[in-house]
């Protein structure tokens, strides 16, 4: 993450960890790599991928899918994402020499980006919530991948709402898709 992201109310790096329990997230700096993030890097049990767009990595780096992980010595994919806004995440991608050694899985998704509450200059770029998603439906984690889809919506309608001074619509699309999941608003 970079250094104050985790503190702003608009990121969505958070929602993963809600969904997920095998989530990790590490603070980025220049000038120094926690120990941690290096020992889970170099975990035999895991394929790191570094999740960013094709057009900013060497063609000989790109992957658009990940290895299917099956049998007792086969390695889950591990997906790092930079999160940040875009100049973040890209000084991030080019400042940490320790991802170079990995695949860059690189998403190519039919839909635009749901994410309302801060915009990139892009229709192309996603925030974290919905990266995630994506990778975990590669991933073939199509329930996992739905719920946090579900999760965003939830999130943002009820982070638009707070900032208007309007109550939560509770019988709303967002709320109805959560609820569909077994989740309650």
């Amino acid at each position: 993450m970079a250094d104050i992201e985790a503190l702003k109310p608009s990121n969505t790096g958070w929602l993963v960890a809600d969904v997920l329990v095998d989530t990790y997230a590490f603070g980025w700096a220049r000038t120094e790599t926690d120990p941690a993030l290096l020992a889970l890097l170099a975990d035999p049990q895991w394929q790191p991928y570094v999740v960013f767009p094709a057009e900013y990595v060497a063609p000989e780096r790109v992957v658009h899918a990940v290895h299917e992980a099956s049998g007792p010595s086969a390695k889950r994919p591990l997906f790092i994402l930079l999160d940040g806004t875009w100049a973040e995440a890209r000084k991030m991608f080019r400042k940490s020499p320790y991802l170079d050694r990995f695949p860059v899985l690189s998403l190519s998704p039919a839909q635009l980006s749901r994410y309302q509450l801060r915009r990139s200059h892009r229709d192309d770029q996603f925030c974290t919530s919905e990266v995630a998603a994506l990778c975990l439906e590669l991933a073939g984690e199509a329930l996992a991948a739905e719920t946090l889809d579900a999760y965003l919506d939830v999130y943002t309608h009820h982070y638009l709402r707070a900032k208007q001074q309007l109550p939560v619509e509770c019988e709303g699309p967002a709320s109805m898709r959560w609820g569909g999941l077994g989740h309650a608003a």
